[in-house]
């Protein structure tokens, strides 16, 4: 594990992502709303938000459950930016998408893409687990523009 991941937090990995690729530009995603597939098949557990049992803050993205070992797909093509462990999100990736916006997926068991890959729309890029300590497998899934986060549903494709 990089020891530098660790004493990060989600939020200084983002705005030093931001920076460092601020040049990626990738139309498809600016076009993307309501077109999105879901990055797993599952059931959402927590919608971007919500408050669940002792939670103090609200979801910035969605907690989908799924068996472990679920595949998990990328929503839309970019470069993968970030995949590590990292407390509190387990393993976790964030692909690029330009446009400064970005999805990133936690907790989940294994990695199949590692920072600097290109991946398309759907491509296969982990595992979903529970590895970020969570009590049911799934994943947890954000897009973030511009560093913040935003509610993930308007963007997924309605099943």
């Amino acid at each position: 594990n990089d020891l530098m991941a660790e004493r990060e937090t989600l939020e200084e990995i983002i705005k030093d992502l931001l920076i460092a690729n601020s040049s990626q530009n990738i139309e498809i995603f600016l076009n993307a709303k309501n077109s999105l597939p879901t990055p797993l098949k599952g059931k959402v557990h927590r919608k971007f938000g919500e408050k669940k049992g002792n939670d103090t803050s609200p979801a910035q993205g969605l907690d989908i459950l799924a068996p472990v070992g679920t595949p998990v797909h990328a929503v839309s093509p970019g470069q993968i930016v970030f995949s590590d462990w990292l407390r509190g999100f387990g393993l976790l990736v964030i692909i690029d998408h330009g446009n400064d916006y970005m999805s990133l997926y936690g907790n989940t068991e294994a990695l199949y893409k590692t920072q600097g890959d290109m991946v398309e729309g759907g491509e296969l890029i982990a595992e979903a687990g529970n590895s970020g300590g969570r009590q049911q497998s799934g994943i947890y899934f954000e897009i973030r523009h511009r560093g913040q986060a935003i509610d993930p549903e308007p963007w997924i494709k309605t099943q």
